[in-house]
């Protein structure tokens, strides 16, 4: 998505402008062509011939310097730019942009530049709280530009708070999520779609549970092929070990009945619904209020079934295209072409998880897709991110041809 854009970086006076040339070389490595503004205080901390040489670009300081006679450099700029990235943002520049003052070459092409405006602001957590900063942060959400919230964590100061910079790569991925959700020429565009992953746990007493081996990748997968092609993407996740694609949306569950409850709050609205997480069949008929004790005798547990949550969506399907997932180790077409028909799904993904590289905690898989009138297509061995896209092409496929 950044391929080829212009983007216009603004670095201002701050400790993390250091941490800008960095952001310069991650977007470039996605194709940006970048050019550099840095205001007189950015300038105390990196010189401007670091961001030049990174840059391949002359970078814009002042506001009076022409660096093509026949230009105005800060309008050529704010033409030239298609994405316009304030970061680090002071306090100072924000209340510049909020109030329209244009009193330095950032300022002033800032205020003619009508392409889409990132700011990410990095300053101490005091001056971030204060009401004067809350209110120009608000103003500039009003007027339509996007803020990437600071983070917490340990400040120049010497103590925690919020106010630190994001990492470069956090502020490249949030730029893509964005630019994902307005591109209205992507196959998933406006689509509401849910996924689950992971393995549910079902608690036993305060320190065991049940659960299995479910790694959730190829739940994250699918959210992160689905936000490539522009949907706007839930995220119903059962622990695991892996970062959230960002600008994702995330809900964190633990068990089956945490998993139904957050599935059926959102579910109505849901275009596509995607069901990867490995979901407990059982749970402890009772759960102890405090550790059990090892004995001499033996211990006996008794299960309960948990509700069967891709059956319920199916019984309530309406506009949803349903995909469910089937792990086996036996019977793999016969037990799949089962579950499609009595859950009622739209599609059932298959897979032998007794195989080689197949299934749990594997970064590949082996699938088997079934569909309603169709024969099964074999989606052979490749990435999880590869077989979450070709999944996803199968299923826009389908519902292009439910719509017709």
């Amino acid at each position: 998505m950044l391929a080829g854009k212009h983007v216009a970086l603004y670095v201002s006076g701050g400790i993390a402008a250091y941490k800008a040339a960095y952001l310069v070389r991650d977007l470039i490595r996605q194709g940006a062509q970048v050019r550099v503004v840095e205001t007189t205080g950015a300038q105390a901390f990196v010189t401007p011939l670091t961001f030049q040489t990174l840059s391949k670009h002359a970078v814009y300081t002042d506001r009076f310097a022409q660096l093509a006679p026949d230009e105005v450099a800060h309008i050529e700029l704010a033409d030239w730019t298609e994405i316009a990235l304030v970061a680090p943002a002071t306090a100072d520049l924000i209340a510049k942009m909020a109030h329209g003052i244009a009193d330095d070459f950032a300022s002033t092409a800032l205020l003619a530049t009508t392409a889409v405006k990132f700011v990410a602001p990095a300053m101490n957590v005091h001056m971030w709280e204060n009401p004067a900063t809350q209110r120009n942060v608000t103003t500039l959400k009003g007027d339509g530009v996007h803020i990437i919230e600071p983070d917490t964590g340990f400040l120049a100061e010497g103590y925690s708070g919020k106010g630190r910079f994001p990492e470069p790569e956090q502020i490249v991925a949030l730029l893509r999520a964005k630019l994902l959700a307005q591109d209205t020429d992507l196959l998933l565009h406006g689509q509401q779609v849910l996924v689950t992953a992971g393995g549910t746990r079902e608690r036993l007493d305060p320190v065991r549970y049940l659960t299995n081996d479910s790694s959730g990748k190829m739940g994250y997968a699918l959210a992160q092929a689905a936000q490539n092609l522009g949907a706007q993407v839930t995220l119903i996740s059962a622990p695991t070990a892996l970062p959230v694609p960002v600008g994702v949306t995330y809900v964190g569950v633990d068990s089956a009945a945490a998993m139904r409850a957050a599935l059926l709050q959102r579910y109505a609205t849901a275009q596509l619904v995607i069901m990867a997480a490995a979901v407990a069949d059982f749970r402890p008929a009772t759960v102890a209020d405090n550790k059990i004790k090892k004995t001499t005798a033996d211990y006996t547990l008794a299960l309960t079934k948990n509700p069967d949550i891709l059956a319920e969506l199916g019984q309530q399907k309406q506009q949803q295209f349903l995909i469910g997932f089937a792990a086996e180790t036996q019977h793999l077409l016969a037990n799949a072409q089962q579950k499609l028909v009595t859950k009622k799904v739209d599609m059932i993904v298959a897979n032998d998880v007794s195989q080689a590289q197949v299934g749990f905690d594997h970064d590949t898989n082996a699938v088997t897709v079934l569909q309603p009138q169709q024969a099964p297509q074999q989606l052979p061995l490749a990435s999880k991110q590869v077989i979450a896209q070709q999944i996803l092409q199968l299923a826009i496929k389908a519902q292009a041809a439910r719509a017709n």
